[in-house]
């Protein structure tokens, strides 16, 4: 990948990039949201390890049929001004990459449509076109994110201080403490008080100010 001439900003998905926590989304159509909100509710907060909260949470999805993937993506709603977001960066020659606790198998579509850069994401095991309840491959946590904003860093020519990381919950975190800026996005008070700088309107497009693409 040829070098980049602007900046990488990197997304957290849920509650971010889109409106919504996906995993609760599918919870719905399994009948265990619930369960599932009070446990995404712990994690976000810092109170459960992030892998553990997620095998347990997507174990409620087992013999979902993988019909529910387009029902769930119809409910997805992308947070306003990310579209602006996007073309700004792109228009001052910068990248922009979603790395996400949920699934490819719901963000590959918007992060095409939407034109992102990178994405990375959990998969969800299927067998014989359902869910097993289990995650296929590494879990992205934490850690992970980190671990992506550093390689998309490196893959576009840019340095760490070039780079921007947006999120809401603890598991954004790590990305945010290493990106040159980290920025709570309608955070989390454990998120907004480590933080370099918090937006607390949904809007997107507020991130373009802080990169001075816009006044």
């Amino acid at each position: 990948m040829s070098r980049a001439s602007g900046p990488l900003v990197v997304l957290d998905a849920d509650s971010t990039l889109i409106r919504e926590e996906a995993i609760e989304l599918l919870a719905d159509a399994a009948g265990s949201l619930d369960l599932v909100a009070a446990v995404t509710e712990r994690a976000m907060r810092g109170e459960l390890d992030f892998a553990e909260s997620l095998r347990e949470r997507v174990a409620t999805l087992a013999g979902l049929d993988e019909s529910v993937f387009a029902e769930v993506r119809a409910r997805m709603t992308p947070t306003p001004g990310v579209e602006e977001l996007i073309a700004g960066v792109h228009a001052a020659g910068g990248r922009v990459g979603v790395v996400s606790g949920g699934f490819h198998e719901l963000l590959d579509p918007l992060a095409a449509r939407l034109g992102l850069d990178f994405c990375r994401a959990n998969r969800l095991e299927l067998a014989d076109g359902r869910l097993t309840g289990r995650v296929d491959g590494p879990i992205v946590d934490a850690e992970a994110k980190a671990v992506a904003l550093a390689e998309w860093a490196e893959a576009s020519g840019l340095p760490l201080g070039r780079t921007v990381a947006v999120g809401d919950g603890a598991n954004d975190l790590r990305m945010l403490g290493l990106a040159g800026l980290g920025v709570a996005f309608c955070a989390k008070p454990v998120v907004r008080a480590q933080a370099d700088v918090a937006i607390d309107e949904p809007d997107l497009s507020r991130v373009l100010a802080l990169l001075g693409l816009r006044g």
